[in-house]
């Protein structure tokens, strides 16, 4: 328990470590690198504030973004993977449109769906849709035929074969999509709190830009980082969970 403690604890004190490192060195003016510990009283003063809300008012926009665009791209990710035709006639569409960053449809957002929370949603919801839609069905055209051989010779029926090999193969690939799409919304949450956000993670990163204050900045990264830690560790203890007749490398 103490080694596992200390395996983990460590690459967070080296980080630390190099940071102080970095701060003191001389080689960067320690005005543009805020040490730790000033990050860490930031942080704290914050959340007497308005960082609670900032967090909250993040995390329900990503929630909301991944969990429609997931809802969609299973379904969809799916038909892709399952039908080979309609893989070959929608694959370069879906390549397409999943180069494009969502950043660069912020303008077409703000005219199609105005300022408010819908287009923030609008830009989380395009994100994930598109990461998870490419995970899913390349799973899906990964699962080998031989499993639906086999369940047609035993005697299965379409809906059997369906429901009991069909639906289990899937659900690995549906918590990857969920996990790669939570990861990307993440990342794309400063993009959509572009959009004329007074609250949130992101508006709290560009209003502390526009003032130059580096250690709210720093407060805003590492909130982000730690949120999306921790809901991919859920993910991941889920996964363990629900797949633990899969077997697994480690």
């Amino acid at each position: 328990m103490i080694t596992r403690f200390a395996v983990i604890l460590v690459p967070w004190l080296l980080l630390v470590a190099v940071w102080y490192a970095i701060h003191y060195s001389g080689f960067i003016n320690p005005s543009l690198v805020p040490t730790p510990h000033a990050v860490a009283l930031r942080g704290w003063e914050l959340m007497h504030s308005r960082l609670p809300l900032d967090i909250v008012m993040s995390t329900q926009r990503v929630f909301t973004g991944v969990l429609s665009g997931i809802i969609v791209a299973v379904p969809v990710g799916f038909v892709l993977g399952w039908y080979r035709n309609v893989r070959s006639l929608i694959d370069p569409l879906i390549n397409f449109f999943r180069a494009l960053p969502p950043i660069a449809l912020i303008p077409l957002v703000i005219v199609y769906f105005g300022v408010d929370e819908l287009a923030k949603t609008v830009i989380l919801f395009y994100a994930s849709f598109f990461a998870g839609v490419i995970v899913m069905y390349e799973g899906i055209s990964q699962i080998s035929p031989i499993y639906v051989r086999v369940a047609r010779t035993l005697g299965a029926s379409d809906s059997e074969i369906f429901r009991k090999v069909i639906l289990p193969l899937a659900v690995p690939h549906m918590l990857t999509a969920l996990r790669v799409a939570l990861g990307v919304a993440w990342a794309t949450l400063v993009a959509s709190e572009l959009i004329a956000a007074q609250q949130g993670l992101g508006a709290l990163i560009q209003n502390a830009g526009s003032f130059f204050q580096l250690d709210i900045i720093y407060v805003g990264i590492i909130c982000i980082g730690f949120i999306a830690l921790i809901m991919d560790l859920a993910l991941r203890a889920l996964s363990r969970r629900f797949l633990s007749w899969q077997e697994r490398l480690a």
